[in-house]
């Protein structure tokens, strides 16, 4: 088994404390860069909404819970961890999470085959 990082933006286009989306290998991920004082946070998670059953996941509200960072769905406001795409709020619903990192102004994940 491998693993290669792939390149998938620069770290300009991530937006603080907010989500964008990226195609990668046809599927959708969003991207999330999360400010605390002087740490960030990169977070790549699926853009696939499970229960609202669409890709708007990059367009929800980024928050916390005891330190742990998550995303609140657009849709119906299930919120899910974006260090381990567990739902907060239904423990059977769960996304996908991707290792990210940033290394010389870019954004990569870790595709592993």
């Amino acid at each position: 088994m491998s693993e290669n990082w792939i390149n998938v933006c620069t770290s300009s286009d991530l937006v603080d404390n907010s989500g964008i989306c990226a195609l990668v290998n046809d599927e959708q991920i969003a991207l999330f860069k999360i400010c605390q004082g002087e740490e960030q946070f990169i977070y790549a998670v699926s853009n696939w909404d499970p229960i609202g059953k669409a890709n708007v996941l990059y367009r929800g509200l980024v928050g916390s819970i005891m330190d742990e960072h998550f995303v609140a769905s657009p849709l119906y406001k299930q919120r899910f961890k974006l260090s381990s795409g567990e739902c907060v709020d239904d423990d059977s619903v769960k996304i996908t999470v991707y290792p990210a990192r940033i290394t010389d102004q870019q954004v990569q994940l870790q595709i592993v085959s």
